[in-house]
């Protein structure tokens, strides 16, 4: 083989796919074959990042995407992110001392937009667990940039948001938070995840759109799994019913 013959070998190696670093071949790392790699990156990143920032615990709040700023559950969740921020253990000196309690939502609009934005006004962080999806195209701009996730598995998102919670908020919303919400309850119900304190903000919506009752009437729940929630309806009350459902408070910085 003569010089150029070696040459247009070598630039045909060059160019071919199979000669990319792995870690730097988006094509491959994209493809079927690596699922479950990008499973674990989606996990790890967020957890690398929440480590720093010190997050030890959460407060998860769901709810609609669609609550507009003057309505009264927008002002709800905004009153009670500052509240629980405040009181909380959010507040630290210092980046990276542990953190109990921080505000965590789904990074949209309406309430989730709300709750990261009562933390932002406590000057506390706040977690936007974002997901890609074709009707929302960016975060909310509370949430904490450091702090601010886009996950492509809602799977992943999920665990993301139930692992570190210490309670969990549930505001007025459609499947999607009927989806968040009735799979915290199944993981408390079954036991694979700890007993956390669960708060339905506005009782008369939930009643309206759910009848508890009328499943462990049928015995298709318990009658004790009645007692994994509890209602409220403004932002104080929301606090004391996860004290007296066992949320404990970090230390509170003044």
């Amino acid at each position: 083989m003569n010089d150029e013959e070696r040459r247009l070998a070598n630039e045909a190696q060059l160019a071919s796919p199979s000669y990319r670093k792995a870690a730097l071949d988006s094509d491959f790392i994209l493809g079927d074959s690596m699922r479950g790699v990008r499973f674990q990156m989606e996990y790890a990143k967020a957890e690398e990042m929440l480590r720093a920032w010190g997050v030890r615990s959460t407060i998860v709040v769901f709810g609609s995407a669609r609550v507009a700023e003057d309505h009264p559950w927008y002002e709800g969740a905004r009153a009670f992110g500052k509240l629980a921020s405040q009181r909380g253990g959010a507040i630290r000196g210092v980046v990276g001392e542990p953190r109990d309690n921080v505000i965590a939502t789904g990074g949209g609009p309406g309430i989730m937009e709300a709750a990261n934005r009562g933390a932002h006004d406590a000057g506390a962080p706040s977690i936007g667990f974002n997901i890609t999806l074709p009707f929302e195209d960016k975060p909310n701009p509370y949430s904490t940039p450091e702090l601010t996730f886009q996950f492509h598995y809602f799977a992943m998102r999920k665990m993301h948001l139930a692992m570190r919670a210490n309670a969990l908020v549930v505001f007025p919303g459609g499947f999607g938070t009927l989806d968040e919400l009735f799979e915290i309850l199944t993981l408390r119900q079954t036991g694979k995840a700890p007993a956390i304190p669960i708060v339905l903000f506005d009782e008369a919506y939930w009643r309206s759109i759910l009848n508890f009752d009328a499943m462990a009437e049928h015995g298709m729940i318990k009658a004790s799994d009645l007692d994994m929630f509890a209602f409220a309806n403004d932002a104080e009350s929301v606090w004391s019913k996860l004290l007296e459902n066992g949320l404990e408070p970090g230390e509170a910085i003044e």
